[in-house]
């Protein structure tokens, strides 16, 4: 069934107020995806505050020429989504985890990243980041480390003195 032009335009209008409100956006592909895995991936993704959607591509790639972003669009050949989110990693980083998951039905085609538009290997590489939790127990984990083997050291002379 046809989609109207008003109906066009409001799927151009949604698609660039999310691009607007966001930093970074991952354009994938999926196929042969059933409607529990898909459930499960929105509702993940929702968890992560990443918005979903699908749009036709040529109406998504209107949408990006209004919003003037650097680079060269990716090829996006096939069903395509878009997970967006004003954090810039979340997105790259929830539908990779997914990729891993369900390696025939979904890949990550590229995306935007800090308004430019970015290839397949640049978007795995951004998606390989660690979340900004884990990047600060990371940070607090290597403060602790001379701290801890002080204080191991001390309790060793300690133990020694008193035996």
């Amino acid at each position: 069934m046809a989609i109207t032009k008003q109906k066009k335009k409001e799927i151009v209008k949604d698609v660039a107020d999310l691009l607007k409100d966001s930093k970074a956006v991952v354009f994938f592909t999926f196929k042969g995806f059933t409607v529990k895995d898909t459930i499960a991936m929105r509702r993940k993704l929702r968890e992560e505050k990443v918005d979903y959607l699908v749009a036709k591509k040529t109406l998504a790639k209107r949408a990006f020429s209004d919003a003037k972003i650097e680079g060269t669009v990716p090829e996006m050949i096939g069903e395509t989504a878009f997970a967006f989110s004003a954090d810039l990693t979340a997105p790259a980083r929830e539908v990779y985890d997914f990729q891993k998951k369900f390696k025939d039905n979904i890949s990550i085609v590229g995306g935007i990243f800090d308004g430019k538009f970015m290839n397949k290997e640049e978007m795995l590489a951004i998606a390989l980041i660690p979340s900004q939790k884990t990047l600060y127990a990371q940070f607090v984990n290597v403060i602790n480390s001379p701290i801890q083997g002080l204080v191991m050291a001390l309790d060793a002379i300690a133990k020694k003195k008193t035996a």
